[in-house]
């Protein structure tokens, strides 16, 4: 499929930088649902944060908290726990207090999510989590653990009971059933974080599926995944500063958006200070045109796979 840009805009920058009124606009702010967090709505990602070196990633944090970025997101799980490190390092100097931090632990039991709360902690150099999420829950079977006894949800809970997070939440990207089971298991959730793209409504959709429960229920809304982990922005569908302007369009608090540069740092916040929302009619040509190119895991690498498929299992924070 050709793609048509479909949004006709201004470029919002020149050389290597930001235009001089990109970089002076506020930075959108908004209320992380029911957390009462007031967080930027761009969300500094964490999953690339180590891929160019460990001075790169300190740049990154520190550039992205003078353009006005409040909230940052890390896991565990990222580059073996190096993304968290490189928060640590980056916040010294009285930084951590003028952001809402963020990780995540994918262990399923009780021990194992604690040890690797306590893992994130020590890294990040930090007493406490602002937000603390069971991370990229993909099967039914990882469902029931985490709500078994012993399972990741007491962790969840005790931390917390505990102050060493303030707030809790869950994230997946694989199939919007498993989301749905988790918020009618447990009503103490108070972020979800799942894909939100313009090629999400034509398979195994977040959109349609989970994102209105979200909002139902008065949870912050983190959108992630926007340029699908890289395929839509690589297959033509759609430029990056497309792809922002979508999410950023739907009922979401923040977009999640992870760069390996300065410059693509500079770049996604220009796009953001400087969004203008997308009408539903836009909204719907869009979709009409995507549904005629590639879409589900072919894009999506992933989300759950048709039956009878077989493709390697994708792992949040892997490079593309």
């Amino acid at each position: 499929m050709l793609r048509r840009t479909f949004l006709q805009v201004p470029p919002l920058v020149f050389g290597a930088g930001l235009t001089r009124a990109a970089q002076d606009a506020p930075m959108p702010m908004t209320t992380l649902g029911k957390t009462g967090l007031r967080v930027s709505r761009f969300c500094l990602g964490g999953a690339h944060m180590a891929m160019g070196g460990e001075e790169n990633g300190i740049r990154i944090v520190r550039r992205a908290i003078d353009l006005g970025v409040t909230f940052l997101d890390s896991a565990h799980l990222y580059s073996r726990g190096l993304s968290d490190e490189i928060y640590g390092k980056a916040l010294e100097g009285g930084l951590r207090q003028r952001v809402v931090l963020m990780s995540k632990a994918e262990r399923r039991d009780r021990k194992g999510a604690m040890e690797q709360l306590e893992d994130s902690l020590r890294r990040m150099r930090t007493d406490y989590l602002d937000l603390w999420q069971c991370h990229q829950v993909t099967t039914m079977e990882e469902v029931d653990q985490i709500l078994a006894p012993g399972g990741a949800l007491e962790a969840f809970v005790q931390a917390k009971k505990e102050g060493k997070a303030r707030h809790i939440g869950f994230t997946g990207h694989a199939d919007p059933a498993v989301h749905l089971r988790l918020l009618a298991a447990y009503d103490g959730w108070e972020t979800v974080q799942h894909p939100v793209n313009l090629v999400d409504p034509h398979y195994l959709s977040f959109i349609r599926n989970v994102l209105p429960e979200v909002r139902k229920r008065g949870l912050g809304l983190i959108a992630m995944k926007s340029n699908a982990m890289g395929p839509i922005a690589q297959q033509g569908i759609a430029t990056v500063a497309e792809c922002l302007r979508f999410t950023l369009s739907h009922d979401v608090d923040v977009v999640v958006s992870g760069v390996q540069t300065v410059e693509q740092l500079e770049e996604n916040i220009a796009t953001v200070k400087t969004f203008r929302k997308l009408s539903q009619q836009e909204i719907d040509a869009i979709l009409a045109r995507t549904a005629k190119g590639p879409v589900g895991v072919k894009v999506e690498r992933y989300k759950r796979a048709p039956e009878g498929a077989s493709l390697r299992p994708h792992i949040d924070g892997e490079p593309v």
